[in-house]
């Protein structure tokens, strides 16, 4: 199993078929899906699909969505990662994507800042990427601050399925300028 990140607190590694109870709990929580469409999952089964799609996405791309499991009790609180997104979004087409999905019981303790740092670290250092992109739904405060804080730039808005979206764009010299 690779890890691709390591932060104080957590481990960013490769999402295995036994991470299926935690990807259950995480994507079951309707809370979870409040701003993702309101589409929880109902099986677990579901979960192992879900992990399965994200693994081939590994040997199709060689990157995808990671595990993310906190150091001090190793458990699985989510995930978060980038992800080569091939179908038109937003006017760009086979881009780099950040996001993050949390367990709502860890929620508030600063993981998905934390994580979105390692991610762009590692999407430009290690993947040498020029630019890395990101989207919220507009009426998600809270994923917003995320990413503004991460260090990415508001770039406009625009609806996917009938629901307004913002638009976030980090550009490899941005990322250099703010940790140089």
């Amino acid at each position: 199993m690779e890890i691709f990140a390591s932060t104080p607190r957590l481990i960013l590694r490769e999402l295995i078929p036994a991470d299926a109870a935690g990807m259950f709990e995480l994507d079951s929580d309707k809370a979870v899906h409040l701003y993702l469409g309101n589409k929880p999952l109902s099986t677990i089964e579901e979960s192992r699909e879900v992990i399965r799609f994200i693994r081939q996405q590994y040997r199709e791309n060689g990157i995808g969505r990671w595990a993310v499991v906190e150091k001090e009790s190793n458990r699985f609180v989510g995930w978060a990662g980038l992800k080569l997104v091939k179908k038109p979004t937003n006017g760009h087409v086979n881009y780099y994507d950040l996001g993050y999905r949390f367990i709502q019981k860890y929620w508030g303790k600063g993981y998905a800042t934390e994580c979105a740092q390692a991610c762009l670290d590692y999407g430009f250092n290690r993947l040498r990427l020029e630019n890395i992109y990101a989207m919220a739904d507009a009426g998600n405060a809270a994923s917003k601050r995320v990413l503004e804080k991460a260090g990415f730039r508001p770039d406009g808005t625009f609806y996917e399925e009938e629901i307004l979206h913002n638009w976030f764009t980090i550009s490899r010299e941005t990322w250099q300028s703010l940790h140089g």
